[in-house]
């Protein structure tokens, strides 16, 4: 649940590219959601990225520029905001523009000072381990055997282990 001052909690998942982020950020929200936990996400990408193709009502819009569309259905929304030449928005700022929710799974943002789960996969583009230089990293989740020391490591498909390793480190509650 939210704490006191309303804000959700945290958990980073990092890793280098093709570490297998992405497939654990799905496992656990589907594993704390499964649990009545209101997820919600944040991904960070490191190069231009396209959410609606060029021909769409959207795109155009954007390319005739506007700095924010809104797109609206009867089954979600979205907003898209264009930085232009304003500096990347910091990951708080980010994080206080999302509807409530009980806890944030952020992908990527390695050196953000938030807890965090590494994760290692053998056909990751680095070996370098994230934890050995970063106090925030609570735990490891690996593909393959790893020495972490101190660190609790998971296999890298234990999600409901990962899960009660979340609530446990940031005071979540079951909401059921």
């Amino acid at each position: 649940m939210t704490g006191s001052s309303g804000k959700p909690a945290v958990i980073g998942v990092a890793g280098w590219k093709n570490s297998g982020k992405t497939t654990l950020v799905v496992r656990l929200v589907e594993e704390l959601t499964g649990r009545g936990f209101r997820v919600a996400t944040v991904k960070h990408a490191h190069h231009h990225f396209q959410i609606d193709d060029k021909d769409t009502d959207t795109a155009r819009h954007r390319g005739a520029g506007a700095r924010q569309v809104a797109i609206v259905s009867s089954r979600r929304w979205a907003l898209i905001s264009e930085l232009k030449d304003e500096p990347e928005p910091a990951l708080d700022d980010v994080i206080a523009k999302l509807a409530p929710c009980d806890v944030v799974i952020v992908e990527g943002y390695k050196r953000a000072a938030i807890p965090k789960i590494e994760v290692r996969r053998r056909a990751a583009a680095s070996h370098v381990a994230l934890a050995d230089s970063d106090p925030h990293v609570l735990a490891v989740a690996a593909d393959h055997a790893i020495e972490t020391g101190e660190i609790p490591s998971f296999a890298l498909d234990d999600a409901a282990g990962l899960a009660d390793l979340i609530c446990t480190a940031l005071r979540l509650r079951n909401p059921s």
